[in-house]
């Protein structure tokens, strides 16, 4: 399947606003409170919240296959921030693809590692396993309102 991979502009704020509400709630859905997601969307995928975050730096690319939207990444520093399939392209090699563009990213601006953090309980673990990453360490880390992110650290050496 051909799958084009651009950079992220303000003008796709709401786009990726669009495909959070679909990708982000239905991977957490088991695994968060509903008021968590509310919570971590709001924080991480409201409009002035994307807004900010391409302002200081982090850099958001979009997957397309077929012409339609399917999936994205966010990298900050030599972080992989985000990396989201939307639900019908699971399971087609799409997030394969998304991780290598993420680490060829990060080599070409002379990264020598990438980092993640991802919940303990997402099946997605075992998936960055399979793409080389190891798991650095695991943390708590308090977002705001008494919630939580109960994550692994996973690194990727990138030489």
């Amino acid at each position: 399947m051909n799958t084009i991979i651009r950079p992220a502009t303000k003008e796709d704020i709401q786009l990726i606003n669009d495909m959070a509400q679909i990708a982000f709630r239905t991977t957490y859905r088991e695994m968060l409170s509903p008021e968590q997601i509310d919570y971590m969307m709001d924080w991480m995928y409201s409009l002035p919240s994307l807004e900010k975050q391409m302002a200081q730096g982090h850099s958001y690319f979009l997957a397309y296959r077929n012409e339609a939207p399917c999936g994205y990444i966010s990298i900050e520093g030599n972080k992989l921030q985000k990396l989201y399939v939307l639900p019908d392209h699971q399971g087609k090699g799409l997030g394969k693809v998304l991780f290598e563009y993420a680490t060829a990213h990060l080599r070409s601006k002379g990264a020598k590692s990438m980092i993640l953090n991802v919940n303990r309980d997402n099946k997605a673990v075992e998936f960055y396993k399979k793409m080389g990453m190891s798991i650095l360490s695991r943390g708590d880390f308090h977002i705001g309102s008494g919630y939580y992110m109960n994550d692994y650290i996973m690194s990727l050496d990138l030489l």
